[in-house]
């Protein structure tokens, strides 16, 4: 079969994908190597059934795709491509690269991974394969050449999808290659040992280097090793697991000209190996997985967070969930099974969130293996299933959705988000180890989601212009371009908060002296001599009533003004929330605000309402608290997205068609607890 080249280019991946139907797109991960041949026309069938659009195919099946070194059986790959192009379902055609086969690890034993402690990492699981291996990338991109020779013009190829979930097991590998790798990498970035001993402050404990032979990953050592080491190798990590991607990507570019390419992140909050910031500009599609955490104290509103993170790093763009789950996943201690209409919900917020498809792992549940009890689009219990019907209304759903593709969503706030931040906090011998990256980002994410409010989670360095307010959350690492990127956002007339332990250090873990929060002590007007972390069940009590935990600081003030202090403790009297007024050039600048300890819960929703008013942030429409409001927008029209996060019936004032139910929504539309909306708007200014 020949593939038609008008697929290439612009937006007609996304056309592709959705089958070049006017719908949003709906996948799944597809593993018929699992199952009989005689199932394949059955699996099809089913799918055009509950309205997919397109599959991920091969992710897990090299072992099959290259059964020997050098041999390579492609049939029945192309068998089943031809069964869904008849179908009229897409492939999203994965290189096959993510687990490699047997033959690999017996033949090449030095492509496996070594851990902290100097253990090797052998099959038996999935990436067993270290990210600096010249030999793991030349056996990779000889599968990926041969795929694309075989594939590159086949109808049903709407993607190319490098990999999977890179850094999820293998990373970071301490190994041999890892360490002639890493010390390369160094060399390109500080040119000399010199200037590496520098920014590592290598002369503290006697690490001083003269050469960079000498230089180690930070493998176990008798004590913490070297934070800026640590740092440097977190960089040098996803680094190198990007240059392997490259190297795929490479050969497709040459092999298959016009077809995009996609890897797939992992954007939820428990996955910060790989900084995602440098991995996004080499998406031609930016997808990402995302699944519930049930130890979380609020997982949906994690779910919206990941949304909107993965939204700034595709530049505001619409982007593809590449996997989630209708029900259960198999890797936590406890798997609880969603609740009924939990699945639409889920699949809704991420629509909401800038998403323009959905793609689940995987269509049919497995009968063996690792995640055999993972749910699936088809369940084991088969088609008379309560999964089975949700599956079927979420196709119908997305069936009239289709005018959303391409909208954007409006977000007068952004959060401010960097990995590399979050590489430094989150390291021993820091005043308090539960002041971790990521708590306080999602906290106040999570009250502005309360209030309706959207919020775009970009880098520290993405142009702030646009914005009425920043919010910048745990910040501890921040250049000098990043915070005067956010100074100029306040000169600009943004309204800036800045929550405590931000601006500490350097972008080589150095700390800037002369007073906390360093990089923001002239915009926020505070200097703070001395931090006091609070112990496990320690709190602190405010003037205003509110409650604080986990942190505070003995802050002076240099310009600010105390709009909340400490009533007890130590620092009775002392300024526990600031504002400076007009921050920056005289009339136009917005106003500064410090949070110097953790607030929770109505008094962090309080502080979170009262900067948003004054910064002139307002929700789409005006709903009680707990209903999730975002609204996208287009030339096509607008779009209310609306999700009753609590236990109660609520009621929007908000009038559209509502795609969800197919109906009409009068003014005051009434969501039981748990349920969503997407109301096709009248015409609404922009």
């Amino acid at each position: 079969m020949t593939r038609s080249t008008t697929a290439a280019g612009g937006g007609a991946h996304w056309s592709r994908l959705r089958g070049g139907a006017d719908r949003l797109a709906l996948g799944c991960d597809y593993n018929p190597e699992q199952w009989p041949r005689e199932v394949w026309p059955e699996d099809v069938a089913l799918m055009r059934e509950a309205g997919l659009t397109f599959v991920t195919l091969g992710v897990f099946s090299w072992s099959l795709l290259e059964p020997e070194e050098g041999r390579f059986d492609l049939d029945w790959l192309a068998e089943v491509m031809d069964l869904l192009h008849d179908g009229g379902i897409a492939v999203d055609l994965a290189t096959g690269t993510a687990s490699p086969p047997p033959w690999l690890a017996t033949a090449y034993p030095q492509v496996l991974p070594v851990d902290r402690e100097g253990r090797t990492r052998w099959p038996g699981g999935r990436q067993h394969w270290c990210p600096s291996s010249a030999l793991f990338t030349e056996k990779a991109t000889a599968l990926t050449a041969a795929m694309a020779a075989r594939f590159a013009d086949h109808p049903a190829l709407a993607m190319w999808h490098v990999s999977n979930e890179y850094g999820c097991h293998h990373a970071p590998c301490y190994c041999d290659t890892c360490a002639v790798a890493f010390r390369t990498w160094l060399e390109r970035r500080y040119g000399d040992v010199a200037a590496l001993g520098e920014a590592w402050g290598t002369a503290f404990w006697s690490q001083r280097h003269t050469s960079f032979a000498q230089v180690l990953p930070p493998r176990l050592a008798p004590t913490p090793s070297n934070p800026a080491q640590v740092l440097d190798y977190a960089r040098f990590t996803s680094d190198a697991l990007l240059a392997q991607y490259l190297a795929e990507k490479e050969v497709l570019g040459r092999l298959s000209p016009g077809v995009p390419v996609t890897t797939n992140f992992m954007t939820h909050s428990h996955f910060r190996h790989l900084d995602y910031h440098r991995w996004a500009p080499h998406q031609d599609v930016v997808s990402t997985d995302h699944y519930l955490v049930a130890r979380q104290e609020q997982p949906e509103a994690e779910l919206a967070f990941s949304g909107d993170l993965t939204r700034g790093l595709a530049s505001g763009r619409p982007w593809l969930l590449m996997e989630h789950s209708t029900s259960a996943v198999n890797w936590q201690p406890v798997n609880p099974a969603k609740d009924p209409g939990q699945m639409l919900r889920n699949a809704v917020s991420h629509l909401a969130h800038g998403a323009d498809g959905l793609a689940f792992f995987q269509w049919r549940a497995s009968r063996a293996g690792s995640e055999k009890y993972h749910s699936a689009l088809l369940p084991h219990a088969g088609t008379d299933t309560r999964i089975w019907r949700d599956v079927l209304a979420l196709g119908a759903l997305l069936g009239r959705a289709g005018a959303v593709a391409g909208t954007r969503v409006e977000a007068d706030v952004a959060l401010l988000w960097d990995y590399e931040a979050g590489w430094a906090l989150d390291q021993p011998n820091q005043p308090s180890t539960r002041m971790r990256y990521g708590d306080d980002a999602h906290a106040l994410h999570a009250a502005l989601l309360d209030l309706g409010i959207a919020t775009d989670v970009v880098h520290p360095d993405a142009d702030l212009t646009a914005y009425r307010l920043i919010v910048v959350p745990t910040l501890h690492l921040c250049t000098d371009a990043s915070a005067a990127n956010v100074a100029g956002a306040a000169a600009g007339g943004a309204h800036v908060l800045v929550t405590c332990w931000s601006g500490i250090v350097d972008e080589h873990d150095r700390v800037r002296l002369g007073g906390y929060p360093g990089a923001f002590r002239e915009l926020l007007g505070v200097r703070v001599e001395e931090v006091w972390p609070l112990l496990p069940g320690e709190h602190r009590t405010l003037d205003d009533g509110a409650t604080a935990t986990v942190w505070s600081e003995d802050v002076g003030l240099e310009g600010a003004e105390a709009t909340a202090t400490f009533a007890d403790g130590p620092l009775a009297g002392r300024a526990a929330v600031t504002r400076r007024p007009g921050a920056g050039a005289a009339g136009a600048a917005g106003d500064a605000w410090y949070l110097a300890t953790r607030l929770h819960g109505a008094a962090l929703s309080r502080l979170v309402e009262r900067i948003a008013t004054a910064a002139g942030v307002t929700a789409p429409v005006a709903a009680p608290v707990g209903v999730e409001r975002v609204r996208r927008r287009g030339p096509q029209g607008s779009f209310l997205f609306l999700t009753n996060r609590t236990a109660d019936t609520l009621t929007v004032d908000a009038t559209g068609h509502d795609l969800v139910t197919d109906t009409p929504a009068d003014g005051a539309l009434a969501l039981a607890p748990g349920a969503v909306a997407v109301l096709i708007e009248p015409e609404t200014p922009a």
